[in-house]
């Protein structure tokens, strides 16, 4: 039914799907290229949360750790033959996740293919104007060359977690979608990569609307997609935004996915919509209780004018449902609040959700993201989560050592449990727990300056960190 609608429209499915199965061999881009070293056991390492001189060896087996015990300096051998890592002077943590990342719009303003699709004003505007030029160009080339980048970064930086956006509509079809589940494959020994089917263009406005609304149905019928996504605001009318939200809602459950929305990106007074989808989830009974799919939304910077009557509100409409707020500081104070070219130039609103007080005083679920990285909705920063807490200290003036214990959740456990890929939201390292880690090298004494423990390496991350998944560490 839908193969047949489609071909109405000039799409030929069939066709489609049939290059996706025997494959397109016109990509050029290089292949990945890391290799996977089988451990056991970690001896003399630091731990979050336990003190600060302590070391301790760790050994796991099927990627699940069997016994945490004191280290001993006089024992610093194999255990029963087990292939072992030396961790003295270094510290081990959770991996990294991204929660929310554009993997098909990545590093356009890197890639030599649209050079000439510079930034000149900078504005919301003009990126999406500027993206919009770019799907054209899209090829399976450029989004596997430019895909590759993001996740190899991403993976040297310690993430082995994502949710990656790759839009379905009219302009690409399937291709990105086609590009994502390739990477996907390449890179599931080394990474967990969630595949969301987003749509970026309205869903009930304009003349493509039915056509896109079809295309993601189809898309979620793939193997391999793990997410709906849609962007409410860009409808034309109230009455068509809240259609979307309400699409979303049903097709996402009706195919059993997650679902994340780009929810109340702005700094209006208009009335938040937190309320209607709060509303909608609770009509749909989408309980945490009835359900393992998470709900996330994105953005959301509206919600910045809350009082804390309005939090108080919104920890009741979301009790008993699964839903997560993830902030993407980058692109959310790069977009929001510029002045108009006849302003003065003093008055620069910024807004992004404030997610540290929403954990700590409101006790919401929350998370924080790039979202973007080199393109004109986010032409600054790198693939690196932890950089972004970093930065966060500064951006919520959050610097006890509590506050740094939160970032990193926020880019690390808490994230994996917005997105579903886990549900430890604290960083302890326990038996019967996952192999899942970085192990940063916090400096050793002398003329090298060490990092003793968390909260200093979220202050200043080192660069120096190796990357465990599954039992296997992880070498580009």
């Amino acid at each position: 039914m839908a193969a047949e609608f489609l071909r109405t429209h000039g799409i030929d499915l069939q066709g489609e799907m049939s290059q996706v199965q025997f494959g397109d061999n016109s990509s050029a881009a290089e292949a990945p290229s890391f290799s996977r070293r089988k451990v056991q056991q970690i001896q003399g390492v630091r731990l979050p949360n336990r003190e600060p001189d302590s070391k301790w060896d760790i050994s796991f087996k099927d990627s699940t750790i069997t016994s945490i015990k004191p280290h001993d300096p006089q024992n610093l051998a194999p255990v029963s033959g087990a292939e072992f890592l030396d961790a003295r002077d270094c510290l081990l943590a959770p991996s990294l996740c991204h929660p929310h990342v554009h993997l098909d719009k990545c590093f356009l303003l890197n890639h030599p293919k649209y050079a000439d699709l510079s930034l000149e004003k900078g504005n919301f505007a003009e990126a999406l104007s500027l993206t919009s030029k770019a799907k054209f160009r899209f090829s399976m080339d450029d989004l596997l060359c430019r895909g590759r980048w993001l996740i190899e970064e991403s993976m040297e930086a310690g993430v082995t977690c994502m949710r990656a956006f790759v839009e379905v509509d009219t302009t690409v079809r399937f291709k990105c979608l086609d590009a994502a589940l390739t990477l996907k494959e390449e890179y599931r020994d080394a990474c967990e990569i969630q595949i969301c089917a987003f749509a970026q263009d309205p869903l009930f406005s304009g003349e493509n609307a039915l056509v896109n609304r079809n295309l993601i149905e189809w898309a979620l019928q793939r193997d391999g997609v793990d997410v709906v996504g849609s962007t409410p605001y860009v409808e034309t009318g109230e009455e068509q935004l809240y259609q979307n939200i309400d699409w979303a809602i049903d097709v996402a459950w009706k195919h059993g996915k997650h679902l994340d929305l780009h929810l109340d990106y702005n700094l209006d007074a208009i009335v938040a919509r937190i309320w209607l989808v709060t509303a909608r989830l609770y009509d749909r009974e989408w309980f945490a209780e009835r359900s393992k799919k998470t709900v996330v939304l994105g953005h959301c910077t509206r919600m910045t004018y809350f009082t804390a009557d309005e939090w108080r509100e919104v920890r009741e409409r979301v009790h008993d449902l699964p839903v997560s707020f993830v902030g993407l500081p980058t692109s959310d104070l790069f977009m929001m609040g510029k002045p108009s070219d006849e302003a003065g130039g003093g008055e620069r609103v910024r807004g992004t959700l404030q997610i540290p007080q929403m954990i700590q005083q409101y006790n919401l679920d929350g998370a924080i993201g790039i979202n973007n990285v080199g393109n004109a909705f986010t032409p600054q920063g790198s693939c690196d989560p932890l950089s972004l807490g970093s930065m966060c200290v500064g951006i919520y003036q959050a610097g006890t050592k509590r506050d740094t214990e939160v970032l990193y959740e926020c880019v690390s456990t808490r994230a994996k449990a917005a997105i579903g890929c886990g549900h430890r939201k604290d960083l302890e390292i326990q038996e019967g727990g996952e192999v899942d880690w970085i192990i940063y090298d916090v400096g050793k004494s002398g003329r090298r300056r060490g990092r003793r423990n968390l909260h200093e390496i979220v202050y200043d991350p080192p660069k120096a960190r190796k990357i465990m998944y599954k039992g296997f560490m992880i070498t580009l």
